[in-house]
């Protein structure tokens, strides 16, 4: 069998780094997105969404990080160009954003598409015996569905 040099199999790593650089580019659009918000956010809930986007971008940048190297783990090259990003990514770009809900809508909404990317890579993952990738993906997708449900709650 022609595997890789962690013991993956190399046509199914291909495929996964793929999926990994769509997510690497889904999260760089959605960091800056939330970086965007995190400076135009105003109005009475400044203070509490200024403060949360900041938390969120953050630990954005580390996923941004960790995905980048699970990418090479795999023997791949990540995505490192805003144009690559932009041709790649389908989560919604915020642009303009200061209203506190609109802002809001905006963080569940890139979540909501994140997640369906996240589960499509642990189904992959799964299929390809990578539990390196499978546990980043659990561990993602468990902090962002109650990140959305949370954000739900404050909607209400």
């Amino acid at each position: 069998m022609n595997t890789t040099i962690i013991g993956l199999d190399k046509k199914k790593t291909e495929v996964l780094t793929e999926d990994l650089n769509g997510l690497l580019a889904n999260f760089q659009v959605y960091y800056q997105n939330l970086r965007g918000l995190h400076w135009n956010i105003k109005g009475k809930s400044f203070f509490q969404l200024h403060e949360k986007f900041e938390e969120f971008y953050t630990d954005s940048q580390e996923k941004i990080d960790m995905i980048a190297e699970r990418i090479l783990t795999l023997g791949g090259t990540p995505l490192h160009t805003f144009v690559d990003y932009s041709n790649t990514a389908t989560v919604p770009v915020g642009k303009n954003i200061t209203n506190d809900v609109e802002s809001v809508k905006l963080v569940v909404s890139s979540l909501s598409e994140l997640l369906k990317i996240e589960r499509n890579i642990l189904e992959a993952s799964g299929e390809a015996d990578d539990e390196g990738t499978s546990s980043m993906m659990s561990d993602f997708i468990g902090e962002q569905e109650k990140t959305v449900w949370m954000l739900n709650a404050w909607l209400q």
